[in-house]
């Protein structure tokens, strides 16, 4: 039996992963979005109900003291998980965090671990989400049908050290729609609605659709799933649509792409190499990079994305073709 601990905002994405067997919610303080209600009172009730639950094994995959000292709660006579951040002495088995690795690698390893080899095996196919068919139901509907192909683009960067200039989006999704008779779909969340509207209205073509305010995750899910490509900087929708094996061209400035960039089968990262990229100061950038889309965002040109968005295009419809 498999169960997975996650934050509330991840609950119904988390329920779409093969092999897991239950959820159960624990917003913990550090890492909870806005949410009031997650407290250490609560936290500490969910470990109380994982040792209940008599675990044989726990893993942490998060580097953090904290979460370890939640681990070792569990009472679980197996606790994997890492040294790096502290609270190694709350594990019975504590790996180094390598900062060099992509996040998904270091996790592997744990698991790994865990299971009782001393390296991951070798990664064959990407994992993907089992997406329920009333999600698909409901992401048809938003999309309808389009004549060419479904381009999304997520105009929001999610934080300010990661936004691209809106007017740059909106050239994108005006020469897809020109070269390529793409239907642009704007994706975002309810905090995106002006973002969205901005953009919409500088593409200023009919073949574009809005789908922000953005349904459940799950449909959210099945609509990356449906298009052809999606452009976005570092941002959640970009790893879910990775997730759900769609093209992806993803934007990086102050994030490093090696630690945090997609896990599609088929992608394009863009980023400029500048002396001070990737900063990683994502929450909190220099000074100098406030206020205004920072030099690493601003060296990525429009003309990249297009030429690289035909190329994932041209690269799908010769698939296509051959299938």
């Amino acid at each position: 039996h498999i169960e997975i601990a996650v934050g509330q905002w991840n609950e119904s994405l988390a329920m779409l992963i093969a092999d897991v067997d239950s959820v159960d919610v624990a917003d913990a303080p550090w890492l909870a979005r806005g949410d009031r209600s997650a407290t250490w009172p609560r936290l500490v009730a969910a470990a109380r109900r994982w040792r209940a639950r008599q675990f044989d094994i726990v893993i942490n995959i998060e580097p953090d003291i904290r979460s370890n000292w939640l681990a070792w709660m569990t009472g679980a006579p197996t606790r994997v998980g890492y040294r790096t951040a502290g609270g190694g002495a709350f594990l019975t088995e504590a790996l180094d965090y390598d900062s060099s690795r992509h996040v998904s690698e270091n996790a592997r390893e744990v698991v790994a671990r865990a299971a009782g080899g001393a390296s991951p095996a070798p990664e064959v196919e990407r994992a993907r989400l089992a997406v329920p068919a009333a999600a698909v139901a409901r992401a048809n509907a938003i999309l309808g049908r389009a004549d060419g192909p479904l381009v999304g683009i997520h105009p929001s960067g999610g934080r300010e050290s990661k936004q691209w200039h809106l007017d740059r989006f909106a050239e994108v999704g005006r020469a897809l729609i020109d070269t390529r008779n793409a239907t642009i779909v704007l994706t975002g969340g309810s905090s995106d609605t002006a973002l969205v509207e901005d953009v919409a209205r500088r593409i200023g073509r009919s073949r574009v659709l809005r789908a922000d305010n953005e349904p459940d995750l799950p449909t959210m899910a099945a609509l990356l799933g449906s298009l052809d490509l999606f452009i976005s900087s570092d941002t959640g929708p970009m790893h879910l649509a990775a997730a759900v094996g769609t093209p992806v061209i993803s934007l990086f400035g102050p994030a490093d792409p090696r630690r945090y960039g997609p896990r599609a089968a088929t992608q394009h990262i863009l980023r400029v190499d500048l002396p001070c990229s990737p900063c990683g100061q994502v929450r909190l950038p220099p000074v100098r990079c406030r206020g205004h889309v920072p030099d690493c965002m601003d060296g990525i040109g429009v003309d990249m994305v297009v030429a690289r968005a035909c190329e994932l295009l041209d690269a799908r419809a010769a698939a296509q073709e051959r299938a």
